[in-house]
C-alpha cells in the first residue's frame, strides 16, 4: 500500500490534471452520446465508460512522455559535451 501512496504522491500534479481532464471528458462524452442516441440512460453509460478507459490511458501516455523527456534531454547534453570525433 505504501507504493501506492508514494506513487501517487509523487505524480500529484499529473494525477489532478488526469482528474480534470476526466470529468471535462465525461462532460462532452455524455452530450454526444446524448444527441446520438436520445437515450439518458445509454449515454450516461457510454460517458462512464469511455472516459474511464481514456483516463487511465492518458497516465500512462503521460508517463511515457515524460521518460521519452528525460531521456532525449540526457542525449542531448552527453552528445554536446562529448568531444568531436575525429579531433
Amino acid at each position: 500500500m505504501s507504493r501506492i501512496r508514494r506513487t501517487a504522491h509523487e505524480n500529484k500534479t499529473m494525477l489532478m490534471k488526469t482528474a480534470s481532464y476526466y470529468v471535462i471528458h465525461i462532460a462532452v462524452a455524455a452530450m454526444v452520446a446524448y444527441a446520438v442516441t436520445g437515450n439518458l440512460w445509454a449515454s450516461l453509460t457510454l460517458s462512464l465508460l469511455e472516459p474511464t478507459v481514456q483516463a487511465v490511458a492518458f497516465f500512462f501516455h503521460e508517463k511515457a512522455w515524460s521518460r521519452v523527456g528525460r531521456g532525449t534531454a540526457g542525449d542531448n547534453n552527453a552528445s554536446a559535451n562529448a568531444a568531436p570525433q575525429g579531433a
